[in-house]
């Protein structure tokens, strides 16, 4: 058959990526398609007021880098745009610990500590991974606490993917032998999760997506995938895919298709899993019904400390500068906005733990009423992101959720495995140490507050490897059981908790599957 392309690629963020650069390498067509805007550097909002370049809500007109998903047990911050979830991410990079490895439904299928090994060398190399250079006063605050605990050792500043080089100073490409754009010595704004204006964040647009169009491949972004259609079906001898597209960004725009050899699902889990399951009761019958389950977080809380120290600027250095293991299972980090990017107080609430909606309620008001002069400064006088640093709690402690297709044509959550809480005692122990340290107050996010559903920046699962049909949806080379030439490669492919911000191990496991597919003038 004559196809318009060898590869479609549904989504361009860590898996996307890798999967353009390394098929356009090999000499295969490609067409990404990217339902988020292409930005520039300055085309990003200066600060996270500007609700319609840093917020995506399309029915609102918002067509901004993150996106907001509300569930019953979850609430799930997102990625989108040229880049997917690197725009929006903290740019750390950790290997996660054996664990993550020997556990969940793909433990059996490979040694893959030992496996990945090269594939996290070539990752990091890839997205720039550099250790931070320098701490600042919010880093300085948990690097004390860390000495307070005697685990001073155990206190690290992160490998994270921005370039430092000379601070503010342009050069050329650093990373691939002038292959590469044009790059910008950081200069510790605290800006990464609003989209760096700065031209220093390693973001996937400037590495993967950058060389594979130079290699030939196609970005369609402000589309997405509302279809994939097997060719031949009837004769279940599968030759290929239609694709079919529409404008994600118009009201009104003519739709569009594509027809491909071979398929690449990475719009991430809130894009792969929710479109598979609206195509398996139609075009993909045959998808595997473990197809939604297995879905995690890193088991986190997200907590803010606002300080009512005006001598202290918590929005200075990179989105996360450093952090502290705290036991085999878990490890704290700092995380901050630059200064400006204040927006978030207006969904945060004083930190309460536990109780029912009532209880909490009262809590809430009782820690208004105690400390009124020190909330009253939080919230109307300080300015938030200068004063305020987000402490993101991660264990490696497994529990799982479900997600269906519901009524209204999106997602609904049930319990899988354990429990969702956005308690956790040890969470809640370093939250009071750092309140102390820094002289501050704790808020969380409004729904975490009230009624205790965890907020998560790490959504994972839902499209598991397993050894078969009936354990996983996809094999442990990422092809999808039941369709010939048609990949997951997102976070919905990772099968364990890895405990520790996903984006390397999504980018290591996506450079394995894609070593595994031969040139194409051998295929």
């Amino acid at each position: 058959m004559l196809y318009n392309y060898d590869y479609i690629i549904i989504g361009s963020g860590f898996g996307g990526s890798v999967s353009a650069l390394r098929l356009s390498e090999k000499g295969y067509k490609v067409l990404v398609i990217e339902k988020g805007k292409w930005y520039n550097s300055k085309d990003f909002a200066k600060t996270n007021w500007n609700l319609r370049k840093w917020l995506w809500m399309p029915h609102f007109c918002f067509f901004g880098i993150m996106k907001l998903s509300i569930f019953k047990h979850i609430a799930v911050i997102s990625g989108t745009g040229v880049g997917g979830g690197s725009l929006v991410y903290a740019n750390t990079l950790p290997i996660p610990k054996s664990a993550f490895f020997n556990t969940g439904s793909w433990k059996a299928l490979e040694k893959w500590e030992e496996t990945l090994k090269p594939f996290y060398q070539i990752a990091l190399q890839m997205l720039g991974a550099t250790k931070n250079p320098k701490l600042f006063d919010a880093d300085l605050a948990l690097e004390s606490i860390s000495k307070d605990l005697g685990k001073e050792q155990v206190f690290e500043r992160p490998k994270v993917a921005v370039y430092f080089g000379e601070k503010g100073k342009t050069t050329t490409d650093p990373y691939f032998k002038g292959k590469g754009p044009d790059r910008t010595g950081c200069i510790f704004c605290g800006a990464c999760m609003t989209g760096c204006r700065h031209n220093a964040k390693n973001t996937l647009d400037k590495n993967y997506l950058y060389l594979a169009q130079k290699l030939g491949a196609t970005i369609l972004a402000e589309n997405k995938v509302y279809d994939v259609i097997p060719l031949n079906n009837d004769s279940k001898l599968i030759s290929g895919y239609a694709v079919h597209v529409k404008s994600s960004t118009k009201f009104i725009a003519p739709k569009k298709k594509y027809t491909a050899k071979a398929v690449i699902f990475s719009g991430g889990v809130l894009g792969t899993i929710k479109l598979l399951l609206k195509l398996k009761l139609k075009s993909l019958p045959a998808l595997s019904n473990k197809l939604g389950d297995d879905i995690r977080t890193n088991n986190e809380t997200l907590i803010s400390v606002s300080t009512l120290d005006n001598t202290k600027d918590m929005s200075k250095g990179v989105a996360i500068g450093s952090l502290l293991y705290t036991d085999a299972n878990s490890h704290l980090e700092v995380v901050r906005y630059s200064k400006g990017s204040g927006f978030w107080k207006l969904l945060h609430l004083p930190y309460v733990s536990r109780g029912n909606p009532g209880i909490r309620i009262l809590r809430i008001l009782s820690k208004f009423i105690s400390a009124p002069l020190s909330y009253f400064k939080i919230y109307f006088l300080n300015s938030w992101s200068k004063s305020t640093s987000v402490l993101l709690f991660m264990q490696t402690l497994d529990s799982t959720l479900k997600f269906k297709r519901n009524r209204l044509f999106g997602m609904s959550t049930t319990i899988g495995t354990g429990t969702t809480s956005s308690y956790i005692p040890e969470s809640k122990f370093l939250t009071e140490k750092f309140s102390e340290k820094v002289n501050g107050k704790a808020t969380s996010f409004a729904l975490e507050a009230l009624g205790g559903i965890p907020t998560t920046a790490h959504i994972l699962g839902g499209a598991v490897m397993g050894i078969n049909a009936e354990e996983g949806v996809i094999n442990k080379d990422n092809l999808v059981y039941g369709y010939p030439n048609m990949y997951i490669i997102d976070g919905s492919m990772i099968s364990a908790n890895p405990g520790v911000n996903p984006s390397l191990s999504i980018t290591a496991i996506a450079e394995r599957a894609m070593s595994k597919i031969p040139d194409k003038m051998k295929s």
